[in-house]
Formats: structure tokens, C-alpha cells, sequence
């Protein structure tokens, strides 16, 4: 491969880190043909960009992030490296569970850089799939700070439904 081919896969994929804020590191390998073209056909209904890089290349561009955390990931990449970009921090994590929940052993998780944070590891899966989108989160907020709210309201509810109990029970001791 010539410098300038390089140079521009090297600024492809930098730019890719630069566009999504999240990205997994994986194993793909042994995959046939058409388990390969199910993969990357669920990665894009699932607006995930599935990329095969060679780790030399990958490395490069960590070292450039200027991250410590992205420097954490280095040790991963060992062997054939696929890398999937994605906006929902946890969309890749739920796509290779469900890959593994019929019965495949890849795609594989190496590693993932997820809201600026490293994750090494196939046992760090449950972990990223429990992790939070940012609307997820502010769903969440807004949900506590409407409880206390909802709780008020239906206590003032309920106390007049049974103060109008009270009222008519005792109406109806006096007419006994």
C-alpha cells in the first residue's frame, strides 16, 4: 500500500472517530458469508458503521487522540480488528449479545470506547449494555423530578375522595 492510500484509510477512519462519539472494538473473524452480510445489514438498520481496520492503523490514530483512556485500548488489538461506530453508546453491545444469543461466538468484543471511557474485554458486554444513552438520562431525570409532583397530587386526590368519605359515613350515622 502506497504512503498516500495510507494517509487517506489513516484520515477515513480519523474522521470517523471524530463523527461518532462512541466505537467498539471487535472480532469478526470466522464469520462466513452470510452471516457476515446479516452483520453488517443489522448494523446499518441499527445506524452502526462497521469498518475492518488493520491495528497498526488504529493504533496511530489512539496514540493521536490525545485520551488516556483511548491509550487503555491499545493492548487490544491483537489479531483481525473490526471497528463499529456508533451515536447510541450501547446499540453495538445489544447487536453482538444478540449475535451470541443464536448460537455465534463473533462478532467478539475486544474493547469499546464509550462516553469517553475504555472498556477492555468480552466481560465488560452486560456493563455497555446497561449504559445509558444522554436522552435515556434525561428521561430519567425528568421522571424523579415529576415524582415528588405526581406523589402530591395523587396524596391531595386521595385525601379528598376520602374526606368525602368520612363526611358521608358520618352523615349516615346521624340519620341511624
Amino acid at each position: 500500500m502506497k504512503k498516500e492510500q495510507k494517509d487517506q484509510v489513516l484520515a477515513a477512519i480519523s474522521a470517523d472517530i471524530q463523527k461518532y462519539p462512541h466505537f467498539y472494538i471487535t472480532d469478526i473473524t470466522g464469520l462466513n458469508a452470510g452471516q457476515t452480510f446479516t452483520l453488517r445489514r443489522e448494523c446499518f438498520n441499527q445506524g452502526i458503521k462497521l469498518t475492518v481496520v488493520k491495528n497498526t492503523f488504529l493504533e496511530l490514530i489512539l496514540k493521536g487522540m490525545n485520551s488516556e483512556e483511548a491509550l487503555n485500548l491499545i493492548p487490544a488489538l491483537k489479531g483481525n480488528t473490526a471497528i463499529m461506530f456508533c451515536e447510541n453508546p450501547n446499540a453495538p453491545a445489544k447487536l453482538i449479545k444478540d449475535f451470541q444469543k443464536k448460537g455465534l461466538e463473533k462478532p467478539a468484543l475486544k474493547a469499546a470506547y464509550v462516553q469517553e471511557c475504555a472498556y477492555l474485554g468480552a466481560d465488560k458486554l452486560d456493563t455497555l449494555i446497561a449504559v445509558k444513552s444522554r436522552e435515556e438520562l434525561i428521561a430519567d431525570i425528568v421522571a424523579l423530578l415529576q415524582s415528588p409532583a405526581r406523589n402530591v397530587i395523587s396524596a391531595l386526590q386521595n385525601a379528598g375522595s376520602t374526606i368525602a368519605g368520612i363526611v358521608k359515613t358520618l352523615s349516615e350515622k346521624e340519620e341511624k
